[in-house]
């Protein structure tokens, strides 16, 4: 384990008050399937754990839906707009996000989109 690298990703994916507010911080069990969790906590956890390995490709489907609104916001420019962490996490990698929020799309090389 990186504990710098660790720290970080907790940072970047707003879960360090969630931790600091579980009984035994970072070694609480979350119980099966994240019962203990609300959908935006798991869905932040879910990403931190994606940020944290060191992959050539990361598929994110809809990481940010169940987060409000200025969450989802704040989480994705503290992943991808901020230079320094893009540089060390996610520099030359392949990042396949699906989303519906189209605020997002601008930061991205390539667009794909489905017309139904």
């Amino acid at each position: 384990m990186e504990p710098a690298r660790y720290q970080e990703v907790l940072e970047r994916c707003s879960l360090v008050k969630d931790i600091e507010s579980f009984p035994f911080g970072d070694l609480t069990e979350i119980g099966e399937r994240g019962v203990n969790l609300s959908g935006g906590q798991k869905q932040r956890v879910q990403l931190a754990r994606a940020l944290y390995q060191d992959a050539d490709v990361y598929l994110l489907d809809d990481p940010f839906s169940a987060v409000e609104a200025h969450t989802a916001t704040s989480l994705f420019n503290l992943v991808w707009l901020v230079a320094d962490y893009v540089i060390g996490a996610l520099s030359g990698k392949t990042v396949l996000l699906v989303t519906h929020q189209i605020d997002f799309l601008p930061a991205f090389n390539f667009i794909l989109v489905r017309y139904v």
